[in-house]
């Protein structure tokens, strides 16, 4: 094959269709079941045709061709062409029987379901039966050119079946890519947020341990609290996945919910409160997390604006680049006391702001979830951008969800 152009080599080296085929489905059997009696009715009624008993039993005995007709379709059809010509050539004519036509069902698969190969070969063996059976009847050239585009047609139909299968096939595995990359976000931001958390909260147990004993205590209550979180949410994920409507089901978190990343730093007593619009206090009622022991920075939010004039899917990406954010300050700013969350929400969109007073980093590798965060935004047609603060002192987080983004 080295004669070869691109395209016919690539036609060539072609797979069969994708996704494969059923091996035999209950409309087959039928097929099956009603094609006999209707050749042998043909035949009875047809008295003017030559030979139909002799045709009629090649076509009764090539009916089970059809069986196979998806896996071996190449070697069905080249079965019936072979047995045809041979009985054409022992009779000196063309079958004049309509219920030859079924003969249009093998052309179709071949197409529709062979490889490259097949459909070339296919293709081959329709063009010699035709020029084969020219000589033999008394066909007008109007017959000719019709027969030629009854199978063309019935080419171009399997052909085209084919390529939206395949195209549905395409836009499956798209979605299926997107929904693993929207878990692996999710996975991410939820469990990795707990497991460092525990991992915060074990050190810190670990340093104050000797010293204050009961500062250990709480240290280990905190890290009960986030492991039963890590495995509820875990539970929630496998759930998701296990079930087709269950992230219907599932709450998703908005805007309202960064309010539950707020908590007080040990030995900072009433600092880092919670701030709703404005700068109202949250109700001491509020899910404001356990309480952290020494070593945790305080965290600070406030929320300005309507959270609930924001679309769930926008509100749920706002939470996870708020979530990430923390998470990053408490695992990687040093000496941080304070990280600050700033929400706004007005005309133009959802700015977000993050931001430490720890030690402020020259640069950081990008993970994944810097990347996370970015393609959230980006998603909603907003940027996110994390680097040193401004004024030299700690670290920053900003993301701008514009309303024209993600509003109709």
């Amino acid at each position: 094959m080295r004669g070869m152009t691109s395209p016919a080599r690539a036609l060539w080296d072609a797979p069969a269709a994708s996704p494969p085929p059923p091996r035999r489905v209950w409309r087959d059997w039928v097929l099956v079941a009603v094609l006999p009696p209707l050749i042998v009715l043909e035949a009875t009624l047809r008295a003017d045709v030559a030979w139909r008993w002799l045709w009629a039993v090649v076509l009764v005995a090539l009916v089970p061709t059809l069986l196979w007709r998806r896996i071996r379709p190449f070697t069905m059809l080249a079965i019936s062409f072979g047995v045809g010509w041979a009985a054409g050539l022992a009779t000196g004519g063309d079958p004049q029987l309509i219920a030859t036509a079924y003969f249009l069902i093998l052309v179709y698969a071949v197409m529709r379901w062979g490889s490259g190969r097949a459909m070339l070969g296919g293709a081959a063996l329709v063009l010699v039966g035709t020029l084969v059976s020219l000589p033999l009847g008394e066909a007008t050239p109007a017959d000719v050119i019709g027969g030629i585009a009854v199978v063309a047609t019935t080419m171009t139909l399997g052909i085209a079946f084919r390529q939206r299968a395949a195209a549905r096939a395409r836009e499956l595995d798209r979605v299926r890519l997107l929904e693993r990359e929207q878990f692996a976000r999710d996975l991410h931001d939820t469990v990795a947020h707990h497991v460092s958390a525990i991992a915060i909260q074990a050190q810190a147990g670990s340093a104050v341990a000797a010293s204050d004993p009961a500062a250990a205590i709480d240290a280990l209550r905190v890290i009960e609290g986030e492991a039963s979180r890590t495995l509820d949410e875990m539970r929630s994920m496998v759930g998701v996945l296990r079930r087709a409507d269950a992230a219907e089901l599932a709450p998703t978190p908005g805007i309202a919910d960064v309010r539950r990343l707020a908590r007080v730093g040990a030995g900072a007593p009433g600092a880092g409160g919670v701030l709703g619009s404005g700068s109202a206090a949250a109700s001491p009622d509020q899910d404001r997390g356990p309480e952290p022991v020494a070593g945790d920075p305080s965290i600070d939010v406030r929320i300005d604006g309507d959270p609930d004039a924001v679309p769930p899917a926008v509100g749920a990406a706002v939470f996870r680049i708020v979530q990430e954010a923390v998470t990053n300050a408490r695992r990687h700013a040093r000496d941080a006391s304070r990280i600050e969350v700033r929400v706004r929400v007005d005309a133009d969109g959802v700015r977000v702001d993050v931001r430490d007073d720890g030690a402020a980093a020259a640069s950081v590798a990008p993970g994944f979830g810097l990347t996370g965060m970015a393609e959230r935004a980006a998603v909603l047609g907003g940027t996110c951008t994390a680097g040193p603060a401004p004024d030299g002192r700690g670290w920053a987080v900003g993301a701008v969800l514009p309303r024209s983004g993600w509003s109709a």
